[in-house]
């Protein structure tokens, strides 16, 4: 099978993207959840889609999406489903799923009681602050969430965030806050994880310093490990919730991971989040592949990394409530399949994850998509719009014209007769300046009405689609090895910032001994 999308590849290799483009300008957009979605600018016609659909279905994505939603074990090397989904099921599941579902209910309760001020600090008054500690999953998720929707926050309630373990990081974060109306939330599955750890102990001194014992009243903690917690807590009183085992950090933001947001933006605006993404779950779960967007996306994937052997991806979020998306699919998608290696320990064959990046339209239009253009690499990008049609009417017209105008420079580009015709009298040497390559491959996905439920059902559209292009590849797409191999070695070389020849490896002790 993947000797004839070859096949195919290298067909359509020795043709221009424009006229390929132009022959499925009239396909139907796929539909899902109120996302429409274009493939037209991609190096595929008519048999070449048709082989990669039959790939697809040879490779059992149907039964990939049957074993995510049937709670099978997806995450053979942790020995547990995925069951994030359930997070926002919209009516009562079974079994551990159904555990996972109401287990979510307890910070929304929180959250509302917060708001009300039902809730209130060690003096009786009402929060005025929430400092949300976490990383990884534990923070660009939430992130995410409260910077897409600022405009919605309650402004009673300042939610500030603290990620890295540079100790300036939270000083900026704690910088105004009073710590006697301050709601501290820290956020680690394991209750283990050093930089989370290291922020919170820092924030409990400082809650500590005004608060005196009662400081504990000021602390939320949401983790996996209940009992490291309380052992943390060293006998006194917090208040406590639930991520669940079966709900890895990267597709946690539907938890407790969000409570911060839950706060800040209200139990109600959540659930509209929530009920975006189950209706994406409902046609991941229910649509054939033909029809199936987060499959279609793998397959795309799929299709550009591992048979085109395109190393990136660019997306390119045209809402300014986005802006973070970029960030936050680096650590969704590369950490998910950013692997070359199997759950039976098999190397995979093709190329897998492509890097993806990118930023915001049209800022980035200033900067690097010059490289985009008129770089020696062509890479396939992503645009997204998502326009709040609420906001000015001129200058949502101008964020789409500029998408669509990139969009189609990228792929049609700009020939030399067409430099000199249009510009003609250009001093030598300009006019080879001017020229486009083009043939650069795009995506398109827009939403109408663009709000909480969309950007739910946006999320989980990603996470489907990075699940689905995780089986394609033959890989676990919910552990993260190499990641935690990092974890080790920094614990092992703290010792030797103080001592360089316990360093093992001599350009590591060399380097200690540079900068200290």
């Amino acid at each position: 099978m993947r000797d004839e999308l070859e096949l195919h590849a290298a067909r359509l290799a020795g043709q221009t993207l424009r006229p390929l483009a132009a022959a499925r300008a009239g396909d139907t957009p796929l539909v899902a959840a109120g996302w429409k979605v274009s493939l037209a600018r991609h190096y595929l016609d008519t048999a070449a889609e048709a082989a990669l659909l039959k790939h697809g279905a040879a490779a059992g994505l149907d039964v990939a999406a049957q074993r995510l939603f049937g709670g099978g074990l997806v995450n053979p090397s942790e020995g547990r489903p995925a069951l994030h989904w359930a997070l926002r099921a919209q009516s009562p599941l079974t079994g551990e799923a159904e555990t996972v579902r109401v287990g979510l209910q307890p910070a929304l309760e929180f959250a509302g009681k917060v708001r009300s001020g039902a809730v209130r600090t060690a003096g009786g008054e009402r929060f005025t602050a929430v400092l949300h500690i976490g990383i990884g999953g534990s923070d660009f998720g939430p992130r995410l969430i409260a910077d897409a929707f600022e405009d919605r926050a309650d402004p009673a309630i300042k939610l500030k965030f603290a990620a890295n373990v540079d100790p300036y990081d939270l000083d900026r974060a704690m910088n105004g806050l009073d710590p006697k109306s301050t709601l501290v939330i820290g956020v680690s599955k394991s209750f283990g994880t050093e930089e989370t750890l290291y922020n919170v102990a820092r924030a409990r001194t400082w809650l500590e310093g005004a608060l005196g014992d009662a400081a504990s009243q000021h602390l939320a903690l949401v983790t996996a490990n209940p009992a490291k917690a309380k052992a943390w807590l060293g006998g006194r009183e917090a208040h406590l919730f639930d991520m669940p085992l079966s709900v890895g950090g990267r597709f946690s933001l539907w938890s407790a991971a969000s409570l911060g947001c839950m706060i800040s933006l209200g139990p109600v605006v959540f659930r509209e989040i929530l009920a975006g993404a189950a209706e994406m779950d409902a046609h991941a779960q229910g649509s054939a592949l033909a029809v199936n967007l987060p499959m279609r996306l793998a397959l795309l994937d799929y299709w550009n990394a591992s048979v085109r052997r395109e190393p990136m991806r660019v997306v390119l979020a045209y809402a300014n409530r986005l802006r973070m998306l970029p960030t936050y699919l680096q650590q969704l998608e590369m950490e998910s399949n950013g692997k070359s290696v199997g759950p039976t320990g098999a190397m995979v064959a093709p190329p897998t994850a492509p890097a993806v990046w990118g930023g915001e339209g049209s800022v980035g239009q200033h900067s690097y998509h010059q490289w985009l253009h008129q770089g020696s690499q062509a890479v396939p990008c992503e645009f997204i719009l998502a326009a709040d049609r609420t906001r000015d009417p001129e200058g949502l017209a101008a964020l789409t014209s500029h998408a669509l105008a990139q969009a189609e420079v990228l792929a049609n580009g700009r020939s030399l007769a067409e430099v000199e015709a249009e510009e003609p009298g250009l001093p030598e040497g300009v006019a080879p300046q001017k020229v486009h390559a083009g043939g650069r491959a795009s995506t398109l996905l827009s939403h109408d009405a663009f709000g909480p439920k969309a950007f739910g059902a946006l999320v989980a559209l990603y996470e489907h689609r990075t699940y689905f292009a995780g089986h394609l590849w033959g890989l676990n797409p919910f552990d993260q090895w190499g990641v935690e191999r990092g974890k080790t070695m920094a614990a092992r070389l703290k010792p030797a910032l103080s001592a360089p020849d316990k360093a093992d490896d001599p350009v590591t002790a060399a380097l200690i001994r540079m900068i200290t």
